[in-house]
């Protein structure tokens, strides 16, 4: 049976049917590619790279939201800043961590005045990030107390004290331009929208319990969701290692923050890339505004891989402080400005 034996009604209806699936062998052009082999490489290339940028547009979009409504610093503590720096020619920042329990916490201390949980100097500038813990327990003149150990100052003045006492302690013409003052509470939001973070271990971790609950963690790796990555960030008597002092709690901060780096920059981190930007904002109270608080993300993210510096003591103080002495905390500044 051959085709121009064909009637040529049923002729015309398969040439018909031959062209609409693109494959119509007397067309001039020859036979058709199916539409899905005609979609180019290129083009889907295209596609994709369009929603990557609606879904990074959808985060930027959602920080700045969320950077807008959250709490800001009270005006004294504005007026306590030095003001001027910027995080495109340099800038340092306070950044204070409180031991605020969360309401209705049953660990000692909880619903009284909150203490500096931790106290860390951050120079950024222009995509590079230098830092340097402070001890808690280090020996400071707090004005209007007298010695104290420097983590009192938050409890007896707030934010504003807290940036009086480590400019005087410091010395050397330190200038702290803005403050950050880390919301615990919120905290662990954070942590579970980057899908918890890895910390590894070469011994066990154990501690009192925190918000009502043993901590503990074994030796090796572990993933932690955000409760479990605050109470180890603030471990402080270390039951596995009683020789342990507060350089080993600045070390596992340390790793924690390193975590948070390494997880916001994988692939997961961009999968999770709005939820991460809605809670980022949320875990802090700052004077920094919204390109501010974005400028100050992107340099932590970018160029904040370095290893955090430690403000070592030289002996013990009284009540259980630590001294340190005023040519290691020149050396400190020197580093932290970048003047070395």
């Amino acid at each position: 049976f051959r085709t121009s034996d064909e009637p040529s009604g049923l002729r015309e209806l398969r040439k018909l049917r031959e062209k609409k699936l693109g494959s119509d062998p007397g067309s001039p052009e020859g036979p058709r590619r199916p539409l899905r082999e005609r979609i180019s490489f290129g083009k889907a290339i295209k596609v994709v790279l369009a929603l990557a940028v609606g879904w990074i547009l959808l985060a930027i979009v959602l920080f700045f939201v969320s950077a807008q409504t959250s709490e800001g610093v009270d005006d004294r503590t504005e007026r306590a800043l030095n003001g001027g720096g910027s995080l495109f020619t340099g800038s340092t920042i306070l950044v204070i961590g409180s031991d605020a329990r969360p309401k209705g916490s049953k660990e000692p201390g909880a619903g009284g005045p909150s203490r500096a949980d931790s106290i860390l100097l951050l120079h950024v500038g222009f995509g590079t990030v230098r830092r340097l813990s402070i001890l808690r327990d280090s020996l400071a003149n707090v004005p209007g107390h007298g010695p104290q150990k420097i983590n009192a100052a938050y409890a007896f003045g707030g934010a504003p004290l807290m940036i009086r006492t480590v400019r005087g302690f410091m010395g050397n013409g330190l200038r702290i331009n803005h403050v950050i003052e880390v919301n615990f509470t919120e905290f662990p939001e954070l942590i579970d929208s980057l899908g918890g973070v890895k910390v590894k271990l070469s011994r066990c971790v154990a501690s009192d319990p925190f918000s009502g609950r043993p901590f503990r963690l074994r030796k090796g790796e572990h993933t932690l969701n955000g409760r479990q990555a605050l109470a180890f960030a603030r471990v402080r008597k270390n039951r596995c290692n009683k020789g342990e002092n507060d350089d080993a709690r600045a070390r596992r901060q340390q790793q924690v923050l390193s975590s948070i780096r390494s997880r916001a920059l994988s692939p997961n981190g961009f999968a999770r890339a709005p939820w991460i930007a809605w809670a980022a904002p949320r875990t802090i109270k700052t004077d920094l505004k919204g390109p501010g608080m974005a400028g100050l993300f992107t340099d932590l993210l970018t160029g904040g891989s370095g290893k955090t510096r430690v403000l070592l003591p030289s002996g013990p103080g009284p009540a259980g402080s630590l001294v340190i002495a005023d040519s290691q905390k020149t050396r400190q500044v020197r580093a932290l400005e970048g003047d070395r």
